[in-house]
């Protein structure tokens, strides 16, 4: 299925890089092994959108690093309904023995889906994850959720996105992880972001996570040392 006349596609789409563009942002790129832990959010779970590729943000960015690497090591541990306390108990022992270079964690959304939810707990949890992935020696990355993402069986479901944000935003400048912050990004206010679930980014969204990831680590490969 095409896109109907005047619509973006990803190659038109402003805010996604072209992968030569992309590619050129990381060309001193030194990461070799990257992983993700945490949610779907992390896996990069999503619907096809009309005009953009298939693949999900991880797999988008991990490619541009094999153009840079073509002996990249990637490893995808992001699993649907973890939340912060079943990423600590499944998933931190294989990132721990992967020895990755680069890192992408979770921000503690499936931790919000429960009637009251414990901030400082979650705060504490994620701490630990955030502790834990920094000693690695791995840098990290972390995004904050948008807008877009609504859950409206909660009254309250804006209230919980931005104090979970406050607390992803904290942890990012204290373990020194590139932040993209997409709570308030122009895309949240495309039609077709979200996919059928209401939750997760369609491909559209994954593309521009993507981009918004690989320029964030540009940032840092040009920040003075």
């Amino acid at each position: 299925m095409s896109p109907a006349s005047g619509e973006l596609t990803e190659e038109s789409d402003p805010s996604c890089l072209s992968p030569s563009r992309a590619t050129a942002l990381l060309g001193r790129a030194p990461w070799r092994r990257f992983a993700t832990v945490g949610d779907s959010l992390s896996a990069g779970v999503g619907d096809p959108s009309p005009g953009y590729g298939l693949l999900g943000w991880p797999a988008r960015v991990a490619d541009v690093l094999r153009q840079v690497h073509p002996d990249l090591a990637y490893l995808n541990l992001g699993e649907a309904g973890a939340t912060t306390s079943r990423t600590l108990r499944t998933q931190v022992n294989r990132l721990v023995e992967f020895r990755p270079d680069l890192i992408h964690l979770p921000c503690g959304a499936n931790d919000l889906f429960r009637p009251d939810p414990d901030y400082a707990l979650i705060a504490s949890r994620l701490e630990r994850l955030f502790e834990v992935a920094a000693g690695t020696g791995a840098q990290l990355t972390v995004f904050t959720l948008g807008r877009a993402f609504v859950v409206p069986r909660y009254a309250d479901w804006t209230d919980r996105v931005r104090r979970i944000n406050a607390i992803t935003r904290a942890l990012a400048g204290r373990h020194d992880a590139v932040l993209v912050d997409m709570w308030d990004h122009p895309v949240n206010d495309r039609p077709d972001l979200l996919s059928r679930d209401g939750i997760h980014f369609a491909t559209v969204g994954q593309a521009v996570l993507a981009t918004e990831i690989v320029k964030g680590l540009a940032g840092r490969l040009a920040a003075p040392s």
